[in-house]
């Protein structure tokens, strides 16, 4: 699918859309609990729906009702002998330790760029709590058989927090006085995303500095009521685009959220983007947009949206973290140099740090997602500053996080074109 998105104000009010990340561990939580658990203002995003088929496979029931996803389940108890994660990293890191609480083989299997991902953390670890695993060469087929017995273990925190998530929502429903270390974790918000969301649901876990996990007594999850917060990752993109391009208010966003990347705002402030937030609305205006530094280490997701903001920002934006995203959708460090070059934009990797060369004005360009949302939506954004139209092929992509996502972004005034879209201005 093509999508092309024009040059032009930005002025409107819009409501962001559901948090993939939150949707996603509310599902596994409902999966872990005894009976029925109804998520309000669920995600529907290709991830969501792989989680909510996944959950189905091991056990759940799932009924829309409404505007609600209600959820039924005694456990983990398999229906089938194998699950797939669709494209979701998150899907597979968490629902593996999840799925290894059963004790029957399970095949997991993912597609797209899942199936290039390295897995092989799984064969390092997982043998220590007693769970029989195996890959494809560190590649997809995941091959597990359990059940996970769980002790105290020390794992490397540098390989994946999403990991780390799983391992905790399976040690929250069988661990009785069992410790998780963590060395050298990144990405600390998800984690306190992932123990806030436990709680939620009955299971609270001690931690210390992020380094140790204690469970105590043993614990149950209880089945309830949730609502999905509004992503931060997806709404990151509309609040640069009226940063970069006038002015917008978006609601539905939680400036208490454990989301990590709601540190989009210290960006757009450090960038002089004018700001108001209130507790559940943010509404960004552009202003005279001078280069910044920032570490996006523990928020890797906000790479694509912070690159079109540096790219409209005068002088050379540092932004550091880059070696969390070699295995994303695409290698995004790269993707976004060579996209971004297309549109004129200089982009510099060297080492951990990425440099953009913002202020030099972005041209109109035929660009490509390969196939990763992020880069999808990041081209749409800086489209809005360019000297002409900009063309997005594979600009379905963003059906992966973000379905409503040009629909969206023409609620708040930009021209988008698209005949597979059915939306025109």
């Amino acid at each position: 699918m093509q999508v092309i998105v024009s040059p032009g104000e930005i002025k409107g009010t819009v409501t962001a859309n559901p948090s993939k990340s939150a949707m996603q561990r509310a599902v596994a939580a409902a999966l872990l609990s005894k009976g029925k658990t109804v998520i309000h203002n669920p995600g529907l995003s290709n991830d969501c729906l792989a989680a909510l088929e996944v959950a189905e496979n091991l056990g759940a029931k799932i009924k829309r009702e409404a505007e609600d996803i209600e959820i039924t389940s005694n456990g983990v108890k398999p229906f089938y002998d194998s699950i797939n994660c669709g494209e979701s990293g998150l899907g597979i890191r968490m629902f593996t330790p999840i799925a290894a609480l059963a004790d029957i083989a399970i095949t997991i299997e993912g597609h797209g760029s899942l199936t290039t991902r390295p897995m092989d953390f799984f064969e390092a670890v997982l043998p220590q709590l007693g769970v029989e695993c195996s890959t494809r060469q560190g590649k997809l087929p995941l091959h597990i058989k359990g059940p996970l017995q769980p002790k105290n273990i020390t794992i490397d925190g540098s390989l994946s927090s999403q990991f780390l998530t799983g391992l905790l929502m399976a040690f929250g429903a069988v661990a009785e006085d069992a410790t998780i270390t963590v060395t050298d974790l990144k990405s600390k918000p998800y984690i306190a995303l992932t123990l806030q969301l436990m709680e939620q649901f009955g299971v609270k876990v001690e931690q210390h500095n992020f380094e140790t996990f204690h469970f105590g007594k043993k614990q149950t999850y209880r089945a309830g009521e949730y609502t999905v917060e509004g992503d931060w990752s997806g709404a990151a993109f509309l609040l640069v685009a009226a940063a970069v391009a006038g002015k917008a208010e978006v609601h539905h966003l939680n400036t208490q959220s454990a989301q990590s990347d709601k540190a989009i705002l210290e960006a757009l402030e450090k960038a002089g983007a004018h700001m108001l937030p209130g507790v559940f609305t943010i509404i960004v205006e552009k202003g005279k947009l001078e280069a910044f530094e920032f570490d996006a280490t523990d928020c890797p997701d906000l790479f694509p949206p912070l690159v079109a903001l540096a790219a409209n920002c005068k002088g050379t934006t540092k932004i550091k973290g880059v070696s969390r995203l070699a295995h994303k959708e695409s290698d995004r460090g790269i993707t976004l140099q060579q996209e971004f070059g297309k549109m004129g934009i200089r982009i510099d990797l060297q080492g951990d740090d990425m440099l953009v060369y913002g202020g030099t004005g972005i041209k109109g360009a035929h660009v490509h997602s390969h196939n990763d949302h992020r880069i999808a939506m990041a081209c749409a954004v800086a489209a809005l500053t360019a000297d002409k139209p900009v063309s997005i092929e594979n600009a379905e992509a963003i059906n992966k996080s973000y379905p409503e996502f040009f629909e969206h972004l023409q609620k708040i005034g930009a021209a988008v074109r698209s005949e597979e879209l059915k939306i025109k201005n």
